[in-house]
């Protein structure tokens, strides 16, 4: 019984340590913000390497759900490169943990080479799976229209 107690013991003192639930809000927006740096300079794959096979996804622009890693693939690849801003603020992100689901909701203000704002309400849904953290569900709503 001692040598079985003393094992389970050791088995979790040298386990990997599990990220502690203060850091994993951090860690969730670390990711948004990485993925956001890249979006500024045209490139989407910061989102697409962050989403799960089976995302789903809302915009303004878009008249309906899109489905799906390749559908979200095809997406971005058809803006590749035309999506770009000089600065942006993440405003007041705010991480709800439950379990192995994180929902990131924040206020997203990107300015343009013109200085033009444009500003969207955003909410990812994260969910923990063998790969990390990966976006389940994204929605982008436009809170002021952008100009031409």
């Amino acid at each position: 019984m001692k040598l079985a107690i003393c094992t389970l013991l050791l088995g979790i003192l040298a386990a990997p340590a599990a990220a502690s639930p203060a850091s994993v809000p951090d860690h969730i927006v670390a990711m948004e913000r990485a993925a956001l740096d890249r979006w500024g300079n045209g490139d989407p794959s910061g989102f697409l390497e962050i989403f799960a096979p089976d995302v789903v996804y809302f915009d303004s622009a878009q008249k309906k759900r899109v489905d799906g890693l390749a559908a979200m693939t095809a997406l971005y690849e058809s803006i590749r490169g035309k999506v770009h801003f000089e600065r942006y603020e993440l405003i007041d992100p705010k991480v709800q943990v439950i379990g192995d689901a994180a929902v990131l909701t924040f206020n997203f203000v990107s300015w343009d080479e013109k200085g033009e704002p444009n500003r969207w309400n955003t909410t990812e849904v994260y969910r923990r799976d063998p790969a990390g953290w990966r976006i389940i569900q994204s929605n982008w709503s436009m809170t002021e229209v952008m100009k031409p």
